[in-house]
């Protein structure tokens, strides 16, 4: 009963404030992008990877929510392949847009004499082709879950995997090669270029600090570009990826082939799963100081338009 109420407790706060804080981040690069006079590549592919980790938190953790505090069987067949096809959708829209958010911004900070200065994108709107080549790879990745999902309220054998909610049908072999291998794939390309794009990050900060510290030496002042400032924040974020999602598969692969139902592993290992898509929003509000900001542009607002009232 005390681990129920915990499991109850923590997916309904990881889901409700993993949402506000995704809607939060959003709103606000919303507004920059509306207010701003500069359309920034970096802010639309924010905006799409909070988008992202919502319907990640909407798709898996509120039906867990649901499930956790005992209403089962309230979804038919059709909405349980709907939210079970959407959140897998999401999981792989989650990686490649965190790969493309590492990319640009170490194109963006790459010196002006560099070559990959050639790539840097010209127009925000020249990241939309690539969202677009995301929904696409991700949607058909996740075409094989249309027919292996059911929902627990038909007469289903108990033989098969279940999951609160949803059973995940026994698949061919034949699905297992297509799919499989083409996962594996997109998981190493996209987790390549990102660990790549990563450590170019790291070279460019360790010289802007060296760099730094040639100044002070030289008592002259020195302030850091905002553009290294976001790279810091993105390194971050990235690092708080990494961790997630590897720990999430060292999870996976430990429940799978251990011999006993370990409960506690299983339920850790489903809190991990909504990890990235509960905390990064959080990592970026406090790294930024998105909320400050924004309110106190909000309230500057006010303040001049109250100003011709109270003159009068």
């Amino acid at each position: 009963m005390l681990l129920k109420f915990i499991k109850q407790i923590v997916f309904f706060f990881m889901t409700v404030f993993g949402t506000l804080g995704n809607i939060s981040v959003s709103v606000n690069y919303m507004w920059s992008w509306v207010g701003g006079t500069e359309k920034k590549a970096i802010h639309l592919i924010v905006i799409h990877l909070a988008f992202t980790n919502i319907i990640i938190l909407l798709a898996k953790g509120l039906p867990k929510t649901i499930a956790v505090f005992g209403l089962k069987n309230y979804l038919d067949d059709l909405g349980c392949k709907i939210i079970v096809y959407l959140e897998r959708v999401a999981r792989g829209l989650s990686i490649c847009t965190s790969s493309l958010l590492t990319v640009v911004q170490a194109i963006i900070i790459s010196p002006r004499a560099s070559g990959w200065r050639r790539l840097r994108p010209q127009s925000a709107w020249h990241i939309l082709p690539f969202f677009s080549f995301f929904w696409i790879l991700n949607a058909l990745l996740a075409m094989n879950l249309i027919h292996s999902i059911t929902s627990t309220s038909l007469n289903i054998s108990q033989h098969k995997n279940k999951d609160d909610y949803c059973y995940f049908m026994p698949e061919s072999k034949n699905t297992k090669l297509i799919i499989l291998p083409f996962m594996v794939l997109r998981d190493a390309v996209f987790q390549g270029a990102m660990g790549g794009a990563s450590g170019y990050i790291v070279f460019l900060l360790h010289k802007h600090h060296q760099h730094v510290l040639y100044l002070q030496n030289s008592k002259l002042l020195y302030r850091t570009p905002p553009e290294l400032r976001a790279a810091q924040s993105v390194l971050l974020l990235m690092l708080c990826f990494v961790f997630f999602y590897w720990t999430d598969c060292a999870f996976s692969l430990f429940v799978s082939l251990s011999l006993v139902n370990n409960s506690l592993m299983v339920n850790f290992q489903e809190f991990i799963t909504l990890g990235y898509a509960t905390f990064s929003p959080f990592v970026l509000i406090h790294r930024d100081g998105l909320l400050p900001d924004c309110w106190n542009s909000q309230l500057e607002k006010l303040r001049k338009c109250l100003s011709p009232l109270s003159v009068q």
